[in-house]
């Protein structure tokens, strides 16, 4: 396969400005509005010259959050440094920060919608070394 196999991912939720307000607010970053051909999309930050798989947040009228069997994981620098603004924004924290060996930290939260996600961040020693 010549390339990452996830292309894109979408996070089902039912009140769009509670979502939003509450990715923004754990993550630091604004999401943009997307021409959508049905409900409305909301989209994360993408480069489409790196690495990772670009998504957005999705409101369509009979389709649920929460519930699902996907779990994503947003790189970060520090994973605790998001965690810590999950509670105050609204989610909860499922697992707290915790070593998934050399491939680095995650944690596990939920969101004001139900959906549960990750946070995985690399030591700063093998950031420095380009591994993340």
């Amino acid at each position: 396969m010549p390339h990452n196999p996830i292309r894109w991912f979408e996070i089902h939720v039912q009140d769009m400005d509670r979502a939003k307000k509450f990715y923004e607010s754990v993550l630091q970053l604004k999401l943009e509005k997307l021409n959508a051909p049905a409900g409305e999309m909301w989209a994360f930050p993408m480069q489409k010259e790196q690495y990772g798989a670009a998504g957005s947040l999705v409101r369509i009228d009979g389709v649920a959050s929460g519930g699902n069997s996907v779990l994503i994981y947003f790189a970060c620098d520090d994973c605790a440094i998001e965690a810590a603004r999950v509670s105050e924004a609204g989610g909860r924290i499922e697992q707290e920060k915790m070593s998934i060996n050399e491939y680095g930290f995650i944690v596990l939260a939920v969101d004001t919608e139900g959906n549960t996600f990750g946070l995985h961040s690399m030591p700063a020693d093998a950031q420095a070394g380009g591994a993340c």
